[in-house]
């Protein structure tokens, strides 16, 4: 177990990152700089103040409404920031264990960690608003995660490293030829595709970060958690047949949740839940 003082900061720098990403999933679909102008109220166009930027703690203190013009702030913004906290929390707790990337420092695996959560949320965010995943994010993700890769492998020798390196790069090139040929498929028997291109860019993104087998697991994940998705949306009468929804989040939330507890605990819940002795 970490000690509390190293929790509580990947807490709060989580928060703090968290804040940052809301600004991304709003500016990026906009086509806005993420960096200029400084956060402002949408409706009055007022810079804030550092003190009306805390996160959580300050749309708590405001009561959720701009000081200047008593517009409403949503209250993803302190989600969003509470989600990044605690996925900072987790990555850091699975840093200690290393299952992430085995055989590499604590430290790198950490600081990958967190570098992963940052690249996934505001992917997730865009993805449930706007149907999108922007194809930059998705390739600097692509890229960032062969460099941790790299890193990760040559730190265990050259052999080691040109090996990892290699079936990350299979990964990748697997996620985004496997989506691709799916969605194709998918228009010739159905006239319609079925994953949009921005999910493939996203599984190479995933294939980079995890390998073919994190990838294959955050798949298996991700159809699952979507189809019952889908399901009780359906069950419940707020899907209709055939309307669309983002299976980004679905995806990119199964990667968070490989990268967290490692293949092998993922390996042995599906053995368990699939009644097979081995896989």
């Amino acid at each position: 177990m970490l000690p509390a003082p190293f929790l509580l900061i990947a807490a709060l720098l989580g928060a703090c990152i968290g804040s940052f990403l809301n600004v991304v999933a709003w500016r990026v679909p906009r086509e806005e700089s993420v960096v200029r102008p400084r956060s402002h109220c949408p409706r009055c166009g007022t810079t804030l103040a550092w003190c009306d930027n805390i996160p959580v703690l300050s749309w708590v203190l405001l009561r959720a409404r701009c000081r200047h013009c008593g517009a409403g702030i949503s209250g993803r913004y302190p989600a969003v920031e509470l989600l990044c906290a605690g996925l900072f929390v987790a990555a850091t707790a699975a840093g200690a264990s290393s299952s992430a990337l085995p055989g590499a420092p604590a430290a790198l695996v950490v600081l990958a960690g967190w570098l992963l959560v940052g690249l996934l949320l505001p992917l997730i965010l865009i993805d449930l608003d706007h149907l999108w995943l922007p194809e930059p994010l998705c390739r600097w993700g692509v890229v960032l995660g062969l460099v941790v890769t790299a890193i990760a492998g040559f730190q265990q020798g050259d052999a080691a490293g040109r090996t990892l390196l290699f079936w990350h790069l299979l990964a990748a090139s697997a996620g985004l030829l496997g989506f691709e040929t799916t969605s194709a498929v998918a228009q010739k028997l159905l006239g319609k595709p079925a994953l949009g291109l921005g999910d493939a860019k996203l599984a190479a993104l995933l294939g980079a970060w995890l390998g073919l087998t994190g990838l294959g697991l955050s798949v298996l994940l991700s159809v699952f958690s979507g189809a019952l998705f889908g399901l009780l949306g359906l069950i419940s009468g707020r899907l209709k047949r055939g309307q669309p929804f983002p299976f980004g989040p679905f995806l990119a939330g199964g990667g968070l949740a490989v990268w967290m507890a490692g293949n092998g605990f993922w390996l042995q819940r599906f053995s368990d839940w699939l009644g097979w002795s081995a896989l």
